[in-house]
């Protein structure tokens, strides 16, 4: 490689990746917490879950329930569950009956408990779990700046990723195995940027990849669109396969009687190892009523396979299916490919926490290279005004990134003392971040702020599992023991986690204990030096 293209890729790997570095770290960190979304929700509701996505409950019951309160006849109605909690996701569209009542012309959508039958919206139904993994593509952001924010990052990310490996490739396999950590700053940071960086590197590449598909799949399929469709979108996602079939509304009553529940039955039946996770009805209570019952084969029976069978209810004869066992269509499997990948859902904790290391490791490289690109520029031949702005940019940027630390933290432990909801989370965490961030950027220390988001998030660490055990009665003892294997699980992993990020303060403290003397020690050997050579001088004969 020439030295003029190494130039021009090494600058467009440093411009991309300072320029993203922010927005990349709150993808990866909130990202990181995402994994364990699931775990996050069940530890804060205090619930006790089954480990799968499957839709188990009486769903006629609850269909009777809603039919009081909502009048179901002549709805569409879509049920799912897509996560593993105790809480379903309904979605009620307005009757197709000219004579429905009053209260059936409305459109819901709502969350409904397994157990209790019980329903909430979904801003009194938000929670932490929920609000981190938003927030790493940026959801709270109006629609669709937020989305396409963080997918337009993703694909900026994969540029620094290929950039990175061009400019480090001759050196790729050397530098791996070479770490200096008493090198002057600047070749400590290069070191574990680039050690870190080879490490996580598939992992990244992976979800550069699959976050830029997934946030800005709109952007990129629009010429498309325009060219081969004449602009009419719903017509490329028919050919997609996407949406769902439209069911003729007769108006007339259904006479035969049913079971939603026995129709679930019958699709597991016929298909073992088949997990349902939505159901979709057309047409209730009419004539022409048909039911949907979809979903996909657990992971461990085969890594992608969607399914989905069609049911005419006045008949009990399913009309038309998609067989999950089955090879699967090029469509379905690149996209449920993606999914998997991107979630790390299908190798259970041991995955997820791999996923977690990883997502972290990335974090510690976005700000290893904002240290690297401030090293380099603290030079003398850099005017002076410039080096003062590059030191507030990145107080500015680290401030932003590792106060995401101790404001998360502490976020586990308000939602179970303080409040729930949308409007809580909103106002807690981003008050509390900016605050923290501000304290931090007023402090003008680096080393500051390095040492105390560690401490502090390392503290409220620590007391997090004893708030949940005073709170809601939970303690590591006895979770287990109840089928509390989330709430034991999030427990133990701020114990983990905080003991460890506590190791590195006291590995930083040392250091810069050990530094500090270091240079005591050098400044009393030059005091010194200039005072014998002082004697020496008054004592030289005239």
């Amino acid at each position: 490689m020439s030295k003029r293209i190494y130039n021009v890729l090494f600058h467009l790997h440093t411009v991309s990746g300072i320029v993203i570095s922010v927005i990349l770290y709150i993808i990866f960190f909130a990202g990181s917490f995402s994994f364990f979304r699931d775990e996050i929700v069940n530890w804060e509701r205090n619930h006790a879950v089954e480990n799968t996505e499957q839709i188990s409950m009486d769903l006629d019951a609850a269909l009777d329930s809603l039919d009081e309160k909502y009048a179901l006849h002549g709805r569409n109605i879509s049920i799912s569950r897509h996560h593993i909690e105790r809480r379903i996701a309904v979605s009620l569209d307005p009757s197709q009956d000219n004579l429905a009542q009053e209260k059936g012309k409305a459109e819901h959508f709502f969350y409904q408990d397994t157990k209790t039958l019980h329903t909430a919206d979904y801003v009194s139904s938000y929670s932490l779990g929920e609000f981190l993994y938003r927030l790493h593509f940026f959801a709270q952001v109006p629609y669709p700046y937020g989305y396409y924010l963080s997918g337009f990052t993703a694909f900026f990310f994969l540029f620094a990723i290929i950039t990175g490996i061009l400019v480090h490739w001759d050196k790729i396999i050397s530098n791996f195995y070479l770490f200096r950590p008493w090198a002057k700053l600047k070749t400590l940071w290069t070191d574990a940027h680039t050690a870190l960086g080879t490490i996580g590197l598939p992992f990244q590449f992976v979800y550069a990849v699959t976050g830029a598909f997934f946030m800005i799949k709109a952007v990129l399929i629009a010429p498309s669109v325009f060219m081969l469709y004449d602009g009419d979108e719903s017509a490329l996602y028919d050919d997609l396969g996407y949406g769902e079939p439209e069911i003729e509304y007769l108006g007339q009553p259904l006479m035969a009687d049913f079971s939603i529940n026995d129709l679930v039955a019958e699709t597991q039946k016929d298909w073992p190892a088949f997990t349902v996770n939505h159901l979709h009805i057309f047409n209730y209570g009419d004539a022409n009523m048909h039911i949907a019952v979809e979903g996909e084969t657990d992971r461990d029976a085969k890594f992608t396979g969607p399914g989905k069978r069609l049911y005419q209810v006045s008949s009990g004869e399913w009309v038309d299916e998609q067989n999950p066992f089955e090879t699967a269509s090029y469509r379905d499997g690149v996209m449920n490919t993606l999914y998997r990948l991107h979630y790390g859902d299908y190798g259970g904790y041991a995955l997820k926490l791999v996923s977690f290391v990883l997502g972290i490791i990335s974090c510690f490289v976005i700000a290893s290279g904002v240290m690297i690109w401030l090293v380099a520029r603290r030079k003398k031949n850099v005017p002076e005004k410039r080096r003062i702005f590059n030191e507030r940019v990145a107080r500015v940027y680290l401030a932003i990134c590792l106060s995401m630390y101790p404001v998360t933290a502490l976020a586990f432990i308000a939602v179970k003392t303080v409040g729930v909801g949308m409007t809580f989370l909103y106002q807690f965490y981003f008050i509390t971040w900016l605050i923290a961030s501000a304290f931090l950027i007023w402090k003008k220390d680096l080393n500051f702020m390095n040492r105390v988001t560690l401490l502090s998030g390392s503290t409220i660490g620590f007391l997090i599992p004893i708030v949940n055990g005073l709170t809601s009665g939970t303690w590591l003892w006895n979770s287990l023991q109840d089928g509390h294997i989330q709430v034991l699980f999030i427990d133990v992993f701020w114990l983990m986690l905080s003991v460890t990020t506590f190791w590195v303060w006291l590995k930083i403290k040392k250091k810069n204990r050990n530094r500090v003397e270091q240079e005591t020690r050098k400044n009393q050997t030059r005091i010194i030096e200039k005072s014998v050579v002082s004697i020496e001088k008054v004592a030289e004969p005239v």
